[in-house]
């Protein structure tokens, strides 16, 4: 299998109110820091589910070949945010058929999701 490059797509939790963004900040630092340990390329598209995301993953998508494309966890796991989980899905099919599709746990161990199909 390819060795990346990857691409990440999740919410930006800089964008999403009410809360502190600084934690989950973090562990997405740490998490894409580990590509770098790897040897892999990883790019991020991190959006805010009322800015229109789509048009963003889109660009990210075609702006390269990936051989791997993760969905976090705060786009797969929060109900409320279904229908973009689904248009995610769906725009990786559509723009990047060829790139494997993993799901991380947390963004720590992101890296580890994209090694599962990189190996």
């Amino acid at each position: 299998m390819a060795r990346g490059p990857v691409l990440v797509i999740g919410l930006d939790p800089a964008r999403i109110d009410g809360w502190d963004p600084a934690p989950v900040i973090a562990a997405i630092a740490r998490g894409h820091a580990r590509f770098a340990e790897h040897g892999i390329e990883a790019d991020q598209c991190l959006v805010a589910p009322d800015d229109n995301p789509e048009a963003a993953i889109t660009a990210a998508l075609t702006a390269r070949e990936y051989a791997c494309v993760v969905i976090g966890g705060g786009i797969r796991k929060h109900e409320p945010l279904l229908d973009l989980f689904e248009s995610v899905v769906n725009l990786v099919h559509r723009h990047a058929p060829g790139a494997a599709i993993a799901f991380n746990s947390t963004p720590d161990d992101t890296a580890e999701a994209a090694l599962r199909h990189l190996r």
